[in-house]
């Protein structure tokens, strides 16, 4: 299997193959378009003067005139009426050319190799050292007719030049290529590093520390990772602790259950202390009733907001059904209720509502001295408040800011009996950011604690047929 390295460094080799076609191509249809017949034109008229300069001297041997000629930097063949031809300078690597050709020159026609000869790549042909990349002409010495095939020799004419072009472009090449895979490297590097970040993060170590100085895309992408990472360390300890307190809320009632029911079997037990046993045994199974429903209400709240079903209803009397259910609490406990209540119209869903109104009110009871007192009030303008006020002993200022958090529990100063599981007020918490609203708690030891809940007012307030007046 190919690494990422192996692949973007193969991707920019084929990038530079790629390129140099591409150029290839475009240079040679600059030159078969502006070049080609420039060139053609050029040796023509190079040919022509040199049999122009023969014909200004006559009496010289040609063999002798070919030769200097082919000393100034051109490949000549001569070829006579009989068939025989002569080479001079620098030889041909191809010297095949067509009978009929020559047969042509011979007979005072004109041979143009670099225009006639088919090539794939027209740029080919201005370097193809061969007799039939050549221009020909008719020429005569001496009375004898020649079919004279000139050609520049580039490799004495631009020898040092091909030779410098060649080395410019090999080692370009080289070095684009040596480049691409030391650079490579840089751009992999932080991304082995992500991967092996996340394996760490799989094997259940959440220590990253990554290069989060870059500022581009992998900067960006290290930074973030390294955010993930925190918020996983922080979710998987938040696991740990749920599935710690967890075990102890549930461990807690089953050895009481346990511990009682064992008791109430041993022999000699008096009546009445059997009931009492029965009676804690009840008490604890309630908690762990209660414990399981709360549980259930957290998972299907954090699993999906959809589970959300707002109507719109008077909050205003179902706040007043939540207080004549919990009214036998209120006698026992001899607790006095006073409400204000401004009529509202919320858009909610009213069992999860419910729920919130009856927890508060629960806790205030729960909390408070006998014969306390606790006022609810309803307040609606730009946004409806619910302040659930109770006189009772209080919290501290410190715990705070930790009575959302599950299964906090605020109650060092509390006796077991009005400790609860510490998921109520997380319930009531999520459900009330689940409508968009906000709650608030303000307490002083000795002096109370009020419970204000905010919620938005619906945009069309109007009750469904299946509301009614307490």
């Amino acid at each position: 299997m190919r690494t990422l390295y192996v692949r973007i460094a193969l991707t920019f080799v084929l990038v530079a193959f790629v390129s140099s076609l591409i150029g290839l191509l475009g240079v040679n249809l600059y030159y078969q378009s502006n070049i080609r017949d420039y060139s053609e034109h050029k040796m023509r008229h190079i040919a022509e003067q040199i049999r122009s300069l023969y014909e200004r001297m006559p009496g010289l041997d040609e063999n002798d005139y070919f030769r200097h000629i082919a000393s100034l930097g051109f490949q000549l063949y001569a070829v006579k009426a009989d068939g025989q031809g002569s080479f001079y300078g620098a030889p041909f690597r191809s010297v095949e050319i067509d009978p009929a050709v020559v047969t042509r020159v011979l007979g005072g026609g004109d041979y143009d190799g670099i225009v006639e000869e088919p090539h794939r790549l027209s740029i080919i042909g201005y370097f193809e050292n061969s007799l039939q990349n050549s221009v020909g002409l008719p020429f005569e010495a001496k009375g004898q007719r020649y079919a004279l095939f000139v050609r520049p020799d580039l490799e004495q004419q631009l020898g040092e030049v091909r030779i410098i072009v060649a080395l410019l472009l090999g080692l370009t090449f080289a070095c684009s290529i040596a480049f691409i895979l030391l650079f490579t490297r840089f751009i992999v590097k932080p991304v082995k590093q992500l991967t092996a970040a996340t394996r760490k993060i799989a094997e259940g170590d959440y220590n990253i520390v990554l290069d989060s100085g870059r500022r581009d895309e992998l900067g960006n992408m290290a930074r973030h990772f390294m955010r993930m990472s925190e918020s996983l360390q922080k979710l998987d300890e938040m696991r740990q602790s749920f599935v710690a307190n967890v075990s102890h809320e549930i461990q807690s009632p089953l050895t009481s259950i346990q511990g009682f029911a064992q008791a109430a079997r041993e022999d000699g037990v008096a009546r009445d202390e059997q009931h009492h046993y029965l009676a804690i045994i009840e008490e604890e199974s309630r908690r762990l009733s209660l414990l399981g429903k709360q549980l259930l209400t957290l998972a299907a709240l954090d699993k999906d907001s959809g589970a959300v079903k707002k109507t719109s209803f008077r909050l205003d009397e179902q706040i007043r059904q939540v207080v004549l259910v919990s009214e036998w609490q209120l006698r026992e406990n001899g607790t006095d209720v006073k409400l204000e209540l401004s009529e509202a119209v919320v858009n909610a869903d009213k069992q999860l509502l419910h729920q919130v109104w009856q927890n508060l009110l629960a806790n205030a009871i729960k909390f408070s001295e006998p014969g306390g007192a606790i006022s609810i009030g309803l307040n609606a303008g730009k946004e409806i408040a619910v302040t659930v006020r109770d006189t009772g002993m209080g919290i501290p200022e410190a715990e705070l800011p930790h009575l959302f958090d599950r299964f906090y529990k605020a109650d060092k100063a509390r006796n077991r009996n009005r400790s609860g599981s510490g998921l109520g007020l997380s319930i009531v918490h999520k459900i009330i950011r689940l409508h968009g609203g906000t709650i608030d708690v303000q307490s002083r030891l000795g002096e109370g604690t009020a419970v204000t809940v905010r919620l938005p007012v619906p945009p069309n307030p109007s009750v469904t047929q299946t509301d009614h007046k307490l």
